[in-house]
Parts: structure tokens; C-alpha cells; sequence
């Protein structure tokens, strides 16, 4: 019962996210509300491992919040410089 009460609490968590990523007054607070929202995933895989019982999910849901970590990086780098490739922009 406790698993499910969460499980609702995050999905609420996700569907606040999803609605400041639609009506973000920047970017950056876009940029934001996805990143939110894919912890929030992650988390929420967590979740339903354990109430499937199936604790491999847990590796499934840390390769999730690696994937999303590195993509918000590659986010703000092409927000901010317009390129992900050229080592131009990058100063000493």
C-alpha cells in the first residue's frame, strides 16, 4: 500500500514537471522541468521494481538517470554554444 501511495505521489511529481516544460517562461526552466521529470522516471522505475518485486530493475533505473544526466548536458552545451562538437567555444 505504502509502494503504491508513492508510485501516485511521483506521477503527480511528473505530470507537474510535464506541465512547467510545456509552459516554461525560459529554456533553462524547460531544461529544467525534463530533467525533473526524467528523476522522476527514475524514480519511478525504482517504485515498480519493488512492487513487482523485481530488484534488477534498480540497474535499469540508474542506467535511465546516467542517460539523462549526460543528455541535459548535451542540452545546455547546444543551448548555450549552438554546437556540441567544436572545441572553439571551450576557454582555458
Amino acid at each position: 500500500m505504502m509502494f503504491q501511495v508513492a508510485a501516485l505521489g511521483v506521477l503527480l511529481t511528473m505530470l507537474l514537471a510535464l506541465v512547467r516544460a510545456i509552459r516554461g517562461p525560459s529554456v533553462y526552466d524547460r531544461i529544467l522541468a525534463v530533467n525533473m521529470f526524467a528523476t522522476k522516471t527514475m524514480l519511478l522505475i525504482a517504485v515498480a521494481g519493488f512492487l513487482t518485486e523485481r530488484p534488477e530493475w534498480l540497474d535499469l533505473a540508474l542506467l535511465y538517470g546516467l542517460i539523462s544526466f549526460v543528455a541535459v548536458l548535451a542540452v545546455l552545451r547546444f543551448s548555450k554554444y549552438g554546437d556540441l562538437g567544436s572545441d572553439d567555444q571551450v576557454r582555458p
